[in-house]
């Protein structure tokens, strides 16, 4: 390892994970989430920089995951955005597609189109996948310029993917008359199908102005501590500068879960098949898949139900985290989220004010948290307030008593999260027994071992850091760029020539976008699909031919869904190139403090039983250490519960392994 100082911030909805490395080790720290989110960041740099050691102006690198977009987009709080489109589809955003997110129930509503009706502007152009038939006429976007009153405008031409020529000239012309951000279509994503081009569009306008507000707040503050400007983490699981992604911002749609998952993937077993993520926090959980030390990607993501096509990391959320919370739902069921009471006032126990019940309430009746643990910040637990909280759900929901309604949480979060997990592994053809699971987020490696039982997972992993595992994985992200470009043919009469000069550009496009293009190694694929199929699947592409491309997406096809058709026609869809500035995790060394390993004992509820159960001081636990479950280890911003029948084993990285009976 260099001698560099290195460090991490990752902004979840309850907490701030800090994460410093340097040469004499790393620091962690969690403080809570603000609001604005940049204060959260900067007073958590100050407290891991004073914890470490370490003066602002030492850190070498500085990197940050941020919920900035991905909240604008679920809670639909962005700019205002005008959107202009060719004449006769400025419906398309509210037309969108005739499937149904739930096709037997009949109340379900999509949610309402970012640009509302008054805002849709639409131009007389045409362009075919031939060239320009109608140019678009400059006098009528001077025009356009001076009706629009918004504070982002989105531009999507019909066929702009293949000639961005009118699209182009819209662009330049409305930046030069309005003092706005114009995102254009050709620029986020130039790919066929215009409602999901639009939608993707309309969303990198409306998150625009939000993260140039955040990042330039970020990069001033950061700038008068003698911190070096931050990279961002982008959804695809790879870092670029701050000015990249103020011009591409809808690219960190994602940007926490993203990073997690990096981090997650430096501990897959050697004896497993695969690694199930499962990272939960304040507000939600996220679920992805690594397989042989790959992250799992695509391109077909929604975010808040509105379809967001850029390259992300494949990850799964649901709305149940530490602070969601548990209500009774009209039919007299106990449901646990998606609401979640955020770091303000946060659950009950945190005696901030909050009285509503959550999971993290739930958990420190049932004694996997201490009346004596602190969370991020010393935040000390309140038992008296928990059962309170707990004690007027027990009333609405009918049950016993406080206990019965912090078992029936528990359950009902466990089998929430369970319902993610196999929606990324048994829907997709996987057999989750043939995984090990890696637990982190502040709540997630104490719940691990329960989901693990129900899914028939025998291993699961927890890192050293797991608490902070996010803030951890961006010390490890590659510097990535993507770029993409619709190609559509039957493979067959695909010109070699043709293809050869639009992946040329691409890797100019993606190179350049790029801090060091000489340290980049680029790769390319191919999305292709069987004729009549509405869905493609990525081809690596080595050096392009047609046999050995076709023979590719047979097997691929076959893997994803079981079957190929050998004598089927195969299409060529999009091209993709992505470059890679590879980085390496910091190397994690852990040895045991002095202290003794077991702390203590409380009383904790495994099922319908009492055990009286040892608790372990994580830092503690030196290289080979075993112990028999139950148990619980405390760490500084997570706990795990490691129940009965379970055993968990120390490494020399401080990582748990913890296994259970097959």
């Amino acid at each position: 390892m260099d001698d560099s100082v290195r460090l991490g911030v990752d902004v979840g909805g309850t907490f701030t994970d800090v994460v410093l490395v340097a040469e004499d080790g790393m620091t962690t720290t969690k403080v809570p989430t603000t609001s604005p989110q940049h204060e959260g960041v900067l007073s958590g740099v100050a407290a891991a920089c004073e914890t470490g050691g370490v003066d602002p102006d030492e850190v070498d690198q500085f990197r940050h995951a941020m919920t900035v977009a991905t909240n604008a987009l679920l809670e639909a709080d962005g700019a205002e955005t005008a959107l202009v489109t060719t004449e006769g589809f400025g419906d398309v955003l509210a037309i969108g597609r005739q499937d149904r997110p739930e096709l037997y129930d009949q109340s379900v509503a999509r949610p309402d189109p970012f640009v509302p009706a008054e805002r849709r502007y639409e131009l007389a152009e045409r362009a075919t996948t031939d060239g320009i038939e109608t140019a678009v006429d400059e006098r009528a976007v001077r025009d356009l310029a001076a009706d629009i009153d918004a504070d982002a405008v989105a531009v999507s031409f019909l066929h702009a993917y293949a000639h961005p020529e009118n699209e182009r000239r819209v662009a330049e012309g409305l930046r030069e008359e309005l003092d706005v951000p114009v995102s254009a279509s050709h620029e986020v994503l130039a790919a066929f199908r215009e409602y999901e081009r639009t939608a993707t569009t309309v969303a990198d306008a409306f998150v625009t102005p939000v993260i140039d507000d955040y990042l330039g707040r970020l990069v001033d503050g950061a700038t008068d501590r003698g911190l070096p400007e931050p990279r961002v983490m982008q959804s695809n699981g790879g870092i670029a500068d701050a000015d990249t992604v103020r011009r591409h911002a809808v690219t960190t749609a994602l940007s926490g879960p993203a990073a997690g998952v990096v981090g997650a993937s430096a501990f897959e077993p050697d004896d497993a098949d695969g690694l199930v993520t499962f990272d939960m926090g304040g507000t939600s959980s996220d679920v992805s898949l690594v397989r042989e030390g790959e992250v799992e990607r695509t391109t077909q993501a929604d975010v808040g139900g509105r379809p967001v096509r850029v390259p992300m990391v494949d990850v799964e959320t649901v709305g149940a985290g530490g602070g969601s919370l548990a209500w009774v739902d009209a039919g007299g069921a106990l449901r646990v989220g998606p609401q979640s009471a955020g770091a303000d006032p946060g659950p009950a126990c945190y005696g901030k004010g909050g009285t509503d019940p959550t999971v993290t309430d739930a958990a420190l009746l049932l004694g996997y948290l201490g009346a004596d643990t602190t969370l991020g910040a010393a935040l000390e637990l309140d038992v008296d307030a928990a059962r309170d909280a707990l004690a007027d759900l027990a009333t609405e929901a009918g049950l016993d008593d406080p206990l019965a309604a912090a078992r029936g949480v528990y359950r009902v979060a466990n089998a929430t999260m369970t319902r993610t997990i196999r929606s990324v592994t048994a829907e997709r053809g996987h057999d989750p027994r043939e995984f090990a699971m890696a637990a982190f987020g502040g709540a997630g490696p104490m719940h691990a071992a329960a989901l693990a039982d129900r899914l028939g997972v025998s291993t699961v992993v927890v890192p050293r850091a797991s608490g902070v595992l996010s803030a951890l994985g961006l010390l490890a992200a590659d510097e990535q760029h993507d770029a993409v470009r619709t190609y559509r043919a039957h493979l067959d009469e695909v010109d070699p020539a043709a293809v050869a000069s639009v992946l040329d550009d691409l890797e100019a496009e993606v190179l350049a976008e790029t801090s060091d293009p000489e340290a980049a190694t680029v790769t390319v694929e191919a999305d292709c699909r069987y004729a009549g199929q509405s869905h493609e699947l990525g081809v690596e592409i080595e050096d392009f031919d047609r046999a050995t491309l076709r023979e590719r997406f047979h097997a691929t096809h076959e893997r994803a869904h079981g079957y190929r058709l050998p004598d089927a026609v195969v299409e060529l869809v999009t091209l993709r190139a992505t470059a890679t500035v590879g980085h390496e995790m910091p190397p994690i060394a852990h040895s045991a403090s002095d202290g003794p390993a077991q702390t203590g004992t409380r009383d904790v509820s495994f099922g319908e039983r009492w055990h009286e159960t040892p608790v372990l001081d994580w830092g503690a636990l030196g290289p080979g250490t075993t112990r028999d479950g139950p148990a619980i280890v405390e760490g500084g911003e997570s706990t795990v519960v490691v129940p009965p029948n379970w055993t968990l084993r120390a490494d020399d990285r401080g990582t748990l392994r913890l296994e259970g009976d097959e």
